[in-house]
């Protein structure tokens, strides 16, 4: 019975043409999303290129001024701008803190459209400005990108839909379900083989057409078999969960209209409800403080700091002995007081920021944690963090930039405090960044899906239907 299923089914959607469809909607959707996200990244790395290329130019020029002032040579610098003095290499020249993509990052923008990819912390700028630039286009985040994570979660359930709604109910309804009952096979048991050969020849053209575009674009196969490997595998337990949704639904429910209106009401439920219902809980449940407020608390903390620095900056050095001035020629100049006065304001506002930082993390937590009740935000995560593009992924740059701005200011204090000039051996020293992704894969997300559909295809055998949803009636 399998094998006249297989021949039955090949040739059924031959001649209905689905298999040509499908394989031309899914060449055009997977071709045109990889292209959109290709381009995302490209303008990405290229604004990290041209902050480099911009920093490398004005290394040059300062390293040639500071070798003049080295030779004893006159520059046209002002006294000020004057490279030698520690500040402002620190400020001026400062290194830029990025996160290169991945080379997988193509498959799912996530949450690189909302945040910036590089930042340039200086020796005199506080943490807080070391954060993320929100985009400003509204339409753009309402209505999100059209990647390669958006045809797999959205487009693709509704294919799977169209594909599979009637596959028993239209037997039904052309009256030959009671001759195929007649046959030594249980119903339940040839709604599956129908939908399986489905799964497989969706399958089948999806493969090939990831395959055939992801070639086009020049993907490294040969370096990322395994993401590619891992990105088909989320794909098939995902259409798999939809496929056992759809043979739930045409053993339980008797009419096409029904059945079509039934699995586009669990499209809306998995994919538009269920994760909003999720975001707005976390929300709830673990409310973050206004950012408004806490730099409002950070300009007045700056403002009362600043009427007594002289008594600040004593506090400090008595802090921090390696720091104090011994040289009674020195005196005190405004860097002193300042970079006292940070670090006070960046004590004080510490618990305020630990609060915003902590109940982030427990949103964030909280909606992993309950995904599952959303397939598709469980894809969503899964895929996100596969490209690298995922809140943890933003988290961890944003923890890295700031360990980094804390060692580039440090590099430059005891120069600062002690009026020690900068030389241009001295800028082979300067602190270096390199971000390091922390590399995530969703195994028991996905394991947890594909659990699911296999509870549901037992409950569907297990369980008898209804009198009056008895399937040969």
């Amino acid at each position: 019975m399998l094998r006249y299923n297989f021949k039955y089914e090949w040739l059924l959607l031959i001649r209905n043409r689905w298999i040509q469809l499908l394989s031309i909607l899914l060449f055009l959707l997977f071709g045109f999303a990889v292209y959109n996200g290709v381009q995302k990244v490209k303008t990405r790395q290229a604004n990290i290129s041209n902050a480099i290329s911009e920093l490398k130019t004005q290394e040059t020029a300062t390293l040639s001024v500071l070798d003049s002032l080295e030779k004893g040579h006159k520059v046209s610098v002002s006294r000020w701008r004057l490279p030698s003095r520690a500040v402002v290499i620190g400020n001026s020249l400062p290194r830029v803190v990025n996160m290169p993509a991945k080379s997988t990052a193509f498959i799912a923008t996530g949450q690189s459209d909302l945040f910036a990819h590089y930042v340039e912390p200086t020796v005199t700028g506080d943490d807080l400005s070391i954060s993320y630039t929100e985009m400003t286009s509204p339409v753009q985040l309402l209505f999100g990108s059209f990647d390669l994570a958006f045809v797999i979660i959205f487009l693709l359930p509704l294919l799977i839909i169209a594909f599979s709604f009637n596959v028993l109910a239209a037997e039904r309804e052309s009256g030959t379900l009671k001759l195929l009952a007649s046959q030594p096979i249980l119903i339940r048991v040839w709604v599956l083989q129908k939908l399986g050969l489905r799964f497989f020849w969706l399958i089948l053209c999806i493969i090939s057409t990831l395959i055939i575009v992801f070639v086009i674009f020049e993907f490294n196969f040969s370096a990322n078999w395994t993401s590619f490997v891992i990105l088909l595998s989320y794909i098939l337990v995902y259409a798999l969960f939809w496929f056992v949704l759809a043979f739930a639904t045409n053993i339980w429910i008797r009419s096409s209209a029904k059945n079509a209106i039934a699995l586009i009401g669990f499209w809306v439920l998995f994919v538009l409800l269920s994760p909003s219902v999720l975001n707005q809980l976390s929300n709830t449940i673990y409310p973050i403080p206004s950012r408004t407020l806490m730099l409002n608390k950070m300009r007045t903390l700056k403002a009362a700091a600043t009427k007594k620095q002289d008594e600040i900056l004593d506090n400090y050095l008595r802090d921090h002995p390696e720091y104090a001035i011994n040289d009674s020629t020195q005196t005190r100049n405004f860097y002193h007081r300042y970079m006292a006065t940070q670090n006070l304001v960046k004590e004080e506002l510490s618990p305020v920021v630990k609060k915003f930082e902590t109940q982030l993390n427990n949103q964030h937590q909280w909606v992993h944690a309950f995904s599952w009740f959303s397939p598709a935000l469980t894809v969503q995560n899964s895929l996100n963090d596969l490209a690298g593009t995922s809140e943890k992924d933003y988290q961890n740059f944003r923890h890295q930039s700031l360990e980094f701005a804390e060692e580039w200011r440090n590099f430059f204090i005891t120069y600062m405090f002690n009026n020690q000039k900068f030389k241009k051996s001295d800028y082979q020293n300067l602190p270096s960044f390199k971000y390091t992704y922390q590399n995530e894969v969703g195994y028991l997300r996905i394991l947890g899906l594909l659990g699911i559909s296999l509870a549901i295809v037992v409950l569907v055998f297990v369980l008898k239907p209804m009198k009056h949803l008895n399937i040969l009636e």
